[in-house]
């Protein structure tokens, strides 16, 4: 059965934003619009969003690491929000095993947020229906388009080729040759939903530092100088799970 998925790669992911601001452009004109916002020039700013990028540091200065972590819905095999949906709203495509929402059904009651595990299901305040993210099937499946273009709206605007697109069933395709030959996995695969969507994991380097990078040439008093970097442990991606 055909799986479409997005492949993430969390080594060249800069956190740049162009996958969340393409994806609100593409889909707040297309077929899952609008994507509305609230109070969008306000202090307490809100809206809705398909696809967001979470960004971490992890480590322990001066040898940390910046994480860029991009996250939207995965697709899951063995999606547990359909099966909570009271009307049907939710649903999973046998062609192509993508998870969509129909707003003409959807009530609103939050049930299939509640029920998936990565937080990937939102309201929209204004029209009181859950919105996710689509693969922007409306795209994908657009004869009018040239071939190369029906792609996410993620995928095409992401500068560094961070995200692939593809079937993950198929042993010959581009996002599923990645997650075989990089050792892509799964997001929390102990909560046994198989998401579809995989990360490819960040590879392990390591800093070099030198004497003179950890002391300020300017400072006469010698006051805030910072602490000497313990070269010989391990970076953060060497004990960090990824």
């Amino acid at each position: 059965m055909t799986q479409l998925a997005l492949v993430i790669d969390l080594n060249v992911c800069v956190g740049c934003h162009a996958c969340v601001t393409s994806c609100k452009e593409w889909n707040t004109a297309g077929q899952a619009g609008p994507m509305t916002d609230q109070r969008p020039y306000e202090a307490d700013p809100s809206g809705t969003f398909f696809n967001r990028v979470q960004t971490f540091e992890v480590g322990t200065f001066p040898m940390t690491e910046t994480v860029h972590f991009p996250k939207s819905c995965l697709h899951c095999e063995d999606p547990p929000c359909v099966p909570v949906c009271p009307t049907g709203a939710s649903y999973k495509r046998k062609e192509d095993g993508i998870v969509l929402v129909d707003y003409d059904k959807c009530i609103g009651c939050k049930y299939c947020a509640w029920a998936c595990p990565y937080g990937a299901r939102e309201i929209d305040e204004e029209q009181k229906v859950m919105k996710k993210c689509t693969l922007c099937v409306d795209r994908i499946y657009d004869t009018n388009l040239p071939e190369s273009q029906r792609k996410p709206a993620c995928v095409l605007a992401c500068p560094t080729g961070a995200r692939l697109f593809g079937d993950v069933h198929d042993p010959d395709s581009e996002a599923s040759t990645a997650v075989r030959e990089r050792g892509g996995y799964e997001l929390m695969p102990e909560w046994g939903t198989k998401p579809a969507n995989r990360y490819l994991p960040r590879r392990k380097t390591r800093i070099h530092l030198h004497e003179d990078e950890l002391t300020r040439a300017d400072n006469p008093l010698k006051k805030e100088q910072q602490p000497k970097a313990e070269l010989d442990k391990p970076t953060s991606d060497e004990f960090m799970p990824w």
